[in-house]
């Protein structure tokens, strides 16, 4: 019985020194189905979602959302340590002496693990056994605190691209409020150079999403900003300008697409989420007309428009069920192609001033509020 014992504790060991190096260690994404980090996200992320949805308030759910990536962390390493403290009492158990109790073996393990050390082993087969247990503590400890650092700079490279769209977008970031400001500052030819910047960004966010998966469940600093939110604006102004905007190059908009494109894919694959169509539409046809009248506003007209609505068609259905699938699992509000209020962009308010009363009319438009689309 002990053997046994001993057996099975071995294995859920291995599985989760397994499951620890592939999470924090191993930087490509993991195709195999059965993983205990797994099941933590799928399980603990359907239970705190559920309970988001109970609250009534936009901003007090995201708030309420905004805790569960560092807190899923925090639980996910307590529930590997707590794992492996009890596998080991199941080993001291078995190989300490006969009257030793499993309440006792379950604290030797735990005092051992975190290398505090209260008690010395009277056998050699359990002072061996403290002595791996007591490296892999600490071995354990180490690759926590070095991993934290790496995760949390990742996602400062994350929200400075979303940080910097705020004044060039909107907030939240629509693709004919980014064309419509560049072009109020006479910098269209400046499109090119944002979305070679964006290329870039969205190489990093999926390498940095394959290694620490986690990180897409971490929430902007700002309720109506995200990273799919940001990513799905440069998808849809790389999709204006391929479908029939000759005033801008093609190159680099095919570039940054295809990397962007990619991106969702993976990640909507990192997080398990099958595609589906978007419901409601993005872009009606009802909305059409007036996106390409923003368009025309802003210095970029269309001149075949039933080609362009073509082509943007089948570009659309190239990433925004990928796009969907993520809005729904991550409960991300989707990103749209016309601003739908007059909202005020976050650089123009702070927690002392609650408008933009106060701040010049003219940083992008001559005599006219920035707000107006």
């Amino acid at each position: 019985m002990c053997e046994f014992l001993c057996l099975i504790a071995i294995a859920v060991l291995f599985v989760v020194l397994l499951d620890a190096f592939e999470v924090i260690i191993l930087p490509r994404r993991v195709v195999r189905r059965v993983r205990l980090s797994r099941f933590f996200y799928q399980g603990s992320w359907f239970l705190w979602s559920r309970l988001a949805k109970r609250v009534k308030s936009g901003g007090r759910r995201e708030g309420f959302l905004g805790f569960y990536g560092p807190l899923s962390l925090v639980f996910l390493i307590i529930l590997w340590a707590s794992a492996m403290m009890v596998a080991f009492g199941v080993i001291h158990w078995a190989v300490g002496p006969p009257d030793a109790s499993f309440p006792h073996s379950l604290y030797l393990s735990g005092s051992t693990f975190i290398t505090l050390g209260v008690e010395s082993p009277h056998t050699h087969a359990a002072r061996l056994v403290t002595v791996i247990e007591a490296s892999m503590g600490f071995g354990f400890l180490g690759l926590v605190i070095s991993y934290l650092p790496v995760l949390y700079q990742a996602f400062a490279r994350r929200e400075s691209n979303i940080l910097l769209l705020d004044a060039r977008a909107g907030s939240p970031p629509t693709a004919a409020e980014l064309f419509r400001r560049y072009s109020t500052l006479h910098t269209l030819s400046e499109v090119n150079r944002l979305l070679r910047e964006w290329e870039l960004w969205s190489a990093d966010l999926l390498e940095s999403y394959i290694s620490y998966p986690v990180l897409a469940y971490f929430r902007s600093q700002h309720n109506n900003q995200s990273w799919l939110a940001a990513l799905t604006t440069i998808l849809d102004v790389c999709a204006v300008v391929l479908a029939g905007v000759d005033s801008l190059p093609k190159g680099q908009a095919r570039l940054t697409f295809a990397m962007a494109r990619h991106t969702v894919v993976d990640l909507a694959q990192i997080v398990h989420t099958p595609p589906k169509p978007p419901e409601p539409d993005r872009l009606p046809d009802t909305a059409v007309e007036r996106f390409l009248a923003a368009l025309t506003a802003a210095g970029v007209p269309v001149k075949d428009v039933p080609e362009f609505r073509e082509k943007l068609t089948r570009l659309r259905r190239m990433y925004e069920p990928y796009v969907f699938a993520l809005s729904r699992h991550l409960m991300i509000g989707m990103a749209t192609w016309l601003r739908e209020s007059e909202r005020v962009d976050n650089w123009r308010t702070s927690a002392w001033e609650h408008s933009s009363s106060g701040l010049p009319r003219s940083l992008f438009d001559d005599g006219e509020d920035v707000h107006t689309v």
